[in-house]
């Protein structure tokens, strides 16, 4: 299938074609004694996941395990169509999200006042799943892929506190869900995700320094594929956080309105961004994957709790 790149180690990428784009979202199949679903993408992506297992020769009883990385729709939504695809499966998430999935009716509730008439387009809905199949996460724990490899999951908050990263020991690969930012291969950009209301960019740099301690080989972004350039990669990720909460904090700091703030963030880190300066359809698609607003209004959010 045209949306399916084998990565090595038995890693294989799914382009989830979220809301019909392609190079939006990736789900990861890791094969093996014990297959494993690595992000299922939204719940109207789920029947080209299904595809996508089925050309890897993945059937109905043959799913060992569902992980997300966090519950947000653009990366856990098709939780509950996925269970129901494989009813072997068992689904794993933090333990701060796992009620999500098990009863998603204020998750779904939040993103209807956030997206509106966008939520059925973008996302679909998040189907319940049946809580006996759900396995909640400490800060750390294990998924057992078969034949001695494993997943190592870590949390890290500061994006939603409720992501962990997730480390292979065969291959090295850590897959960063959206703690370390989005990433556009294309024109390698990378940009930070700081929506509202999880974002603390202090606990964020810290999940990106847990990231660096667990050298892995190679990070496997939901938004998009892999990066071998580790070190560099993440010393990045850390610099985009901080440039963005420097100029909201100064646009906040004058008063500035929202709107005008995030014209204001968007006008000065647009030369930082080379998809910006591509055609519409890149840009697009980069704004879709991470929105100035949403960014700004998380970093407003932040900075305006009670400890700030």
């Amino acid at each position: 299938m045209d949306n399916v790149t084998p990565l090595g180690g038995e890693v294989y990428e799914i382009d989830t074609r979220m809301a019909g784009y392609s190079g939006i979202t990736a789900g990861y199949l890791i094969l093996g004694d014990r297959p494993c679903l690595v992000e299922t993408g939204t719940s109207t992506s789920a029947p080209v996941v299904r595809d996508a297992l089925s050309s890897l020769g993945v059937g109905p009883d043959d799913l060992a395990t569902v992980v997300v990385t966090h519950i947000h729709l653009d990366h856990a939504g098709g939780v509950g169509d996925i269970a129901a695809y494989y009813p072997s499966a068992e689904i794993v998430v933090h333990e701060k999200g796992a009620r999500h999935l098990a009863d998603p009716s204020r998750l779904m509730a939040s993103a209807k006042m956030v997206w509106g008439d966008k939520l059925d387009v973008l996302f679909g809905a998040l189907t319940p799943t049946d809580a006996a199949r759900i396995r909640a996460l400490g800060d750390t724990g294990t998924i057992d892929l078969g034949g001695g490899r494993t997943l190592a999951s870590h949390y890290s908050p500061g994006h939603a506190k409720h992501h962990v990263g997730l480390l292979d020991s065969l291959t090295g690969d850590l897959y960063v869900g959206d703690a370390a930012g989005v990433y556009l291969p294309e024109t390698g950009d990378l940009r930070p995700a700081t929506p509202p209301p999880d974002f603390d960019l202090d606990v964020a740099l810290d999940s990106i320094a847990l990231f660096s301690a667990l050298t892995p080989q190679r990070l496997l972004f939901s938004h998009y594929g892999p990066v071998e350039d580790v070190p560099s990669i993440l010393e990045r990720s850390a610099e985009e956080l901080r440039v963005w909460v420097d100029l909201t904090r100064r646009a906040h700091a004058d008063g500035m309105e929202f709107d005008h703030a995030v014209a204001m963030v968007r006008d000065r880190t647009r030369e930082r961004y080379a998809a910006l300066r591509a055609d519409d359809a890149t840009a697009e698609r980069f704004e879709l994957l991470s929105e100035a607003a949403s960014n700004v209004a998380g970093i407003i959010h932040w900075l305006d709790r009670p400890a700030r």
